[in-house]
């Protein structure tokens, strides 16, 4: 078993002004050789962008990208023809294979939203850009781990171009559960949103992120109540792209 901790502040920080990002990874101009990802799992940002603004038309190419909302909404839109909101309780990917152009802008003009923005190197490369959102009533079904990505086609999470799965949960404090890997050759990085969760013995608050490989089950306990936590069981593969 071998374990990395990422505690909230020593994550990359940039204020834009209309953005203000925490990057758990190297992004941009923020630049850590022993973190530049984990496995996989190339980019996790902690994004809040000012109302009115937001990121303006630009590229990617053989990237799965998933952005969740915490607060706020998102105006999406691209070049495959989608236009769309994505809200709270929302989770939105694209596969960007052979390239798309998007857009992502705050849908509030005054109050300022904040999302998790999450890229993984694919399993397979230049295959046709897609497009998904779908809604997830997580907050309201508490106390169990609700599946929102997986490589596998379902008509109840969003499909991922690579061996990779998404978890999300809202726990009250105190509760007990286990997360079996669904490949053993896999890891799985943690994030906490909110409140706070012990790992494996290993206490962890709000936004800070464990890394864990060479394990097939992981203990986890929450420890504050409304506590809210993201799972990406993740190949361990290095990244190329």
């Amino acid at each position: 078993m071998n374990i990395i901790i990422h505690n909230s502040q020593t994550r990359g920080y940039a204020n834009h002004g209309w953005l203000i990002s925490n990057h758990t990874f190297s992004f941009a101009d923020y630049y850590d050789p022993s973190r530049m990802n984990f496995g996989a799992l190339r980019v996790l940002n902690d994004d809040m962008i000012a109302g009115g603004t937001g990121f303006g038309t630009h590229g990617h190419k053989n990237m799965e990208i998933i952005s969740i909302p915490l607060s706020g909404s998102l105006m999406h839109r691209d070049n495959m023809g989608n236009t769309t909101i994505i809200e709270t309780d929302e989770v939105q990917i694209m596969s960007a294979g052979t390239g798309v152009l998007h857009s992502e802008h705050n849908a509030s003009a005054d109050n300022a939203g904040q999302f998790l923005q999450i890229w993984i190197s694919p399993r397979e490369i230049n295959i046709t850009p897609r497009y998904q959102q779908m809604r997830f009533e997580i907050s309201q079904n508490k106390n169990k781990l609700h599946t929102i990505v997986s490589p596998t086609p379902t008509s109840e999470t969003l499909l991922i171009n690579q061996n990779a799965t998404l978890s999300m949960g809202v726990f009250d404090d105190n509760v007990t559960f286990n997360y079996k890997l669904s490949d053993s050759a896999n890891g799985v990085y943690v994030f906490v949103i909110e409140g706070g969760f012990e790992i494996i013995g290993n206490p962890l608050s709000k936004r800070d992120g464990l890394g864990i490989y060479d394990i097939e089950t992981i203990g986890i306990r929450s420890t504050v109540h409304d506590s809210q936590i993201l799972i990406i069981e993740i190949p361990m593969t290095r990244v190329l792209i």
